[in-house]
């Protein structure tokens, strides 16, 4: 009787999902002249509806419809997503530069929470979080296997509440424990000042939608007194955002009508090349650039970019050395030069999928390779202090067509663990006091030589290996010795 009643649900399950499966797909997939691939959606069906009928405990329609999509995109690549109604909401508040959290980007890698970027000016970003950490507990419970949404609902809470993390970092041998301070998280887009010596510097933390006309305002208040005689833009630890922005940025410091950037895919609707024109950052919005000073067209320019520089930084990093508009300076960017387009599935859910690479004015492309800086210049005087993975060291991340073995992965070593994180455009800066020079046409000064931060740990306590952990499923553990030669 059971045996029946099992079959009859699993005869039930496998027409109504087929029904479905084919009314979707043939939108998609038959336009395009490809036949729908009948046993393979027979064979997601049949599996559909056992764990509908057999499971241990009962699972609703939508719950295994979404595990599916969500398994799909996932296994595409890194940037590839199904948004559902709180992470569709989430990327729209975003963009308009206000939301609730601690204030970092994070992805996932080896099953745990992997900080991308800290957003400048957060309560993470005060508490010490750096790119690169790797988040194993969220107050008591392990991230290992934790999805990105439920790390991201436990990670939010109400302002002025507390939330411990335990991050592993590279160059650490022990977890670090950083409790933090939840608020609303408001990101001023665009910030500027005005050094010595007349050169005026702006700093653009990520790419939101009001990000071109706020930089005009700033570009306008820093000549309110005569034209700055250089210009500094930052980009370091910029992790992105909006495709307009970025257009929009690089417009406002290029002649008219060059290309910024060109994106490639499969279909025709992916291939595109836009220019410093309106039509491709405006979209049907006032032109703020009829606002620019004059001088932003001329002015000697320095691009400072990092390893945490990606995707519109990158864009606009590349725009502007492509046309020899400004020198870059600083460390090869993050690599990420993929397009994701958002696809609504309903009015609060949507996928994140990728669709094309984006191409510099030259033709390069970016894709796990990043932009070269014209003059390379280490994060501090004491050596490099970011040192988180690069596009091309994430799990199944596109390649890049032009030279796959060209591809640039990170070294893989930490940090010295003395190394202090500084303020962008404050009095340690050293990257920028080296663009300084670069626009005085003085000479660019090197980081100083450093010994090997595991051998100095070692002379320093006396033990002939520094301890250290490795992550396991069973948590973080010691790792043991390695064997004596």
């Amino acid at each position: 009787m059971s045996t029946r009643k099992y079959r009859s649900f699993g005869l039930v399950g496998l027409g109504v999902v087929t029904g479905v499966m084919i009314s979707l797909g043939i939108t998609a997939v038959a336009q395009r002249g490809t036949p729908l691939p009948l046993e393979e959606l027979r064979q997601f069906t049949s599996v559909f509806a056992a764990i509908k009928n057999n499971y241990v405990e009962p699972v609703s329609d939508k719950a295994l419809i979404d595990g599916a999509i969500t398994g799909m995109l996932s296994d595409l690549d890194p940037h590839s997503a199904y948004l559902d109604a709180e992470a569709f909401r989430d990327m729209q508040t975003a963009t308009q530069g206000e939301f609730g959290g601690l204030g970092i980007e994070v992805g996932t890698e080896d099953g745990f929470v992997k900080v991308i970027s800290p957003i400048e000016d957060t309560p993470a970003a005060r508490a010490g979080i750096l790119a690169g950490d790797l988040i194993v507990r969220i107050d008591n419970t392990s991230t290992k296997g934790m999805s990105l949404t439920d790390a991201v609902k436990l990670m939010r809470g109400a302002p002025k509440t507390p939330i411990v993390l335990t991050v592993m970092r590279e160059g650490q041998a022990q977890p670090l424990t950083i409790k933090i301070m939840r608020d609303v998280i408001k990101v001023r887009s665009v910030r500027s000042k005005m050094l010595d010596d007349n050169i005026g510097y702006v700093r653009i933390a990520q790419f939101q939608e009001k990000t071109g006309s706020d930089l005009i305002r700033h570009l306008n208040d820093l000549g309110a007194k005569g034209a700055p005689r250089a210009l500094v833009l930052d980009l370091r630890n910029d992790p992105g955002g909006l495709l307009t922005s970025a257009i929009g940025v690089s417009s406002a410091f290029l002649p008219p009508d060059v290309l910024v950037v060109s994106t490639d895919g499969r279909v025709p609707d992916s291939r595109h090349k836009y220019m410093a024109n309106p039509i491709d950052f405006a979209r049907n919005e006032r032109n703020y650039l009829t606002d620019l000073p004059a001088w932003a067209k001329t002015v000697p320019m320095v691009v400072l970019v990092n390893v945490g520089s990606a995707s519109a930084s990158e864009i606009v990093a590349g725009a502007l050395q492509d046309h020899g508009r400004a020198k870059v300076v600083g460390n090869r960017t993050f690599g990420k030069g993929s397009v994701q387009v958002i696809l609504p599935l309903s009015a609060d859910t949507a996928i994140k999928l990728t669709t094309s690479r984006y191409y510099t004015p030259k033709g390069r492309s970016i894709q796990a390779t990043g932009i070269e800086p014209d003059i390379v210049v280490a994060d501090t005087a004491e050596g490099d202090l970011f040192r988180l993975p690069r596009e091309a060291d994430l799990q199944r991340h596109l390649s890049n067509q032009q030279n796959p073995e060209g591809e640039i992965r990170s070294t893989g070593d930490g940090p010295p663990s003395d190394l202090k994180m500084f303020e962008f455009g404050g009095a340690d800066d050293f990257q920028l006091k080296q663009a300084i020079n670069v626009l005085d046409g003085k000479p660019v000064e090197k980081a100083k030589e450093r010994p090997k931060q595991a051998a100095a740990d070692q002379k320093a306590s006396g033990k002939t290996e520094t301890e250290r952990l490795k992550i396991t499923p069973g948590g973080v553990q010691p790792e043991p010795p390695s064997p004596s030669k």
